[in-house]
């Protein structure tokens, strides 16, 4: 078996190819191209997504003292990576990120080389098997549980097309978290768009991934019990938006919900 699935389009990948990136394959590369075809914004909402990525690291690092995180889905490292923004702000800060995808893994020295008071680790793992997760050596080595964490789990959920399952491994993880652990999530929605996104999700469907995408209501199940860090559940341009961004993207070309919040 091949273990990078080269024969089939892989959600990861195919962000990279669409943000520019150089670590995809030819089926990526045109699952990436039918996808622009058949919704042009998809780089714009995408690109949006990986800023609200670094504004969450920010906020939390910075306003809220969080200087432990576990990314779960971190990608094929595209500089700032998370680790890069949080020990910006805290160079003590320690991250863990998780993928299943082997190239996210050829990559993960890239994510590794953090601040010498810092410390970041590796976990090849698979979102729906948490416990995988939270019994790694490298989890425990790295993060101290008895102390809260950031959550990330960014554009990642999509990918389980159940919702009782995807609500179920996020619990799963956040309930192993203590008390003032925060939850950052993004959610793909049609809500703005669903002709286009529609056929997005037919492009996705015909090159072999998953791609669930959910209303306002269902993102907003991920916070039940959470307490909602301002502006709540909104779109992911819309979260907290740096100053000089705020106001020049359209809420048709975004697809993605996001919310922090904070475990009580």
């Amino acid at each position: 078996m091949d273990e990078l699935e080269s024969d089939r389009a892989h959600g990861a990948r195919i962000y990279d190819y669409i943000l520019g990136g150089n670590d995809n394959f030819a089926v990526d590369r045109q699952a990436g191209e039918a996808t622009l075809r058949a919704w042009p914004a998809m780089r714009v909402s995408m690109r949006a997504n990986r800023a609200f990525m670094h504004r969450v690291g920010r906020f939390l690092a910075a306003e809220r003292g969080v200087r432990q995180f576990l990314d779960i889905g971190a990608g094929i490292p595209t500089r700032p990576n998370l680790h890069e923004v949080v020990q910006e702000v805290a160079p003590e800060a320690r991250i863990v990120y998780v993928d299943n995808d082997p190239i996210v893994l050829a990559h993960a020295q890239a994510l590794l080389t953090g601040t010498p008071q810092g410390r970041t680790a590796y976990i090849s793992a698979d979102v729906r098997e948490p416990d995988g997760i939270l019994g790694a050596r490298e989890l425990h080595d790295t993060l101290d549980l008895d102390r809260p964490v950031g959550l990330l789990i960014i554009a990642m959920l999509q990918f389980i097309e159940d919702d009782e399952e995807a609500l179920r491994v996020t619990r799963r993880v956040l309930d192993a978290l203590p008390s003032g652990s925060y939850l950052a999530v993004t959610i793909a929605t049609a809500d703005f768009a669903p002709e286009p996104l529609g056929k997005v999700r037919e492009q996705y469907n015909a090159h072999g991934e998953t791609l669930r995408l959910r209303t306002k209501e269902q993102a907003a199940r991920f916070f039940e019990g959470l307490e909602l860090e301002e502006p709540g559940v909104v779109q992911t341009h819309r979260w907290r938006p740096d100053p000089a961004d705020a106001g020049t993207i359209a809420d048709a070309d975004i697809a993605m919900y996001g919310a922090v919040g904070r475990k009580p």
